[in-house]
């Protein structure tokens, strides 16, 4: 499939899906977001592959915030239809896809930049990068999942400041909150993310798909976490990948699990 705003690379069962509009800071526009959409979902399927790394093109932005210029003039019902069809289209779909999604911030992560950030799994930050929801001073809130994912990174009282100072923090502090996993110098910021991917790779990705499931359904409303857990602890003993991790284990020996 082609592309006119990213770039997917596929190597030792990891994906790196690059924003490519270095031109607008990788802004995401509604283009970009269908087109994330369709290479999520069509790596989701792919079986070759266990993880996926998101980051932007250039050295100075991850995405560095909404295409602006598209929803300036828009009217009430049109506003709430774009929040509604992004969330459900792109930061939902990546919150609980199937394959863990590491977001590998080489810059700017700015609204509707950071809000793609925290709908990923894993987030790790180059050393120059820098994020913010600066929606307020704009006039609007963020639309995109920001209000909810932010309090739950970083706790209720350092995400209203965020919001509503509009500010940016540096790498340093956003690791120091809980927003970021890691900071690492930019030209190491790939490499260090495919050796998490590569850690990941070697255990089962039936349960991974599983943990992850488990762990969103603790803030999801009307879901009780723990009996989600159960459920699927209880599955994992169906499947091929439970039979050889725990005979790899007794035979003293690296599993080779397949995802069945």
């Amino acid at each position: 499939m082609n592309y006119e705003n990213i770039v997917i690379h596929i190597e030792n069962n990891s994906a790196t899906v690059t924003i490519n509009r270095p031109s607008k800071l990788n802004a995401l526009n509604v283009a970009t977001i269908s087109e994330l959409h369709k290479a999520f979902k069509t790596l989701n399927k792919n079986k070759e592959v266990q993880v996926i790394i998101l980051t932007g093109s250039g050295e100075k932005a991850f995405v560095a915030g909404a295409d602006i210029s598209e929803f300036a003039h828009f009217s009430v019902d049109e506003g709430t239809k774009l929040a509604a069809e992004g969330q459900e289209k792109l930061f939902d779909f990546i919150e609980n896809l199937n394959k863990p999604v590491i977001a590998a911030i080489n810059g700017f992560a700015l609204g509707g930049g950071l809000e793609l950030a925290m709908a990923c799994h894993i987030r790790v930050a180059s050393d120059n990068a820098k994020m913010g929801l600066p929606e307020a001073s704009l006039g609007v809130i963020p639309g995109y999942g920001g209000t909810q994912r932010l309090p739950q990174l970083i706790g209720k009282g350092r995400a209203m400041e965020m919001i509503m100072t509009a500010g940016m923090i540096t790498a340093d502090e956003a690791y120091r909150t809980g927003l970021v996993n890691h900071v690492v110098p930019q030209t190491e910021l790939l490499e260090f993310c495919n050796g998490i991917a590569q850690k990941i790779v070697k255990n089962s990705p039936n349960a991974i798909s599983k943990a992850i499931k488990s762990v969103n359904a603790n803030f999801k409303e009307g879901k009780n976490g723990y009996k989600t857990e159960i459920k699927s602890f209880g599955k994992c003993f169906g499947t091929e990948d439970f039979k050889e991790g725990t005979t790899a284990f007794l035979e003293k020996r690296k599993a080779v699990f397949t995802g069945k």
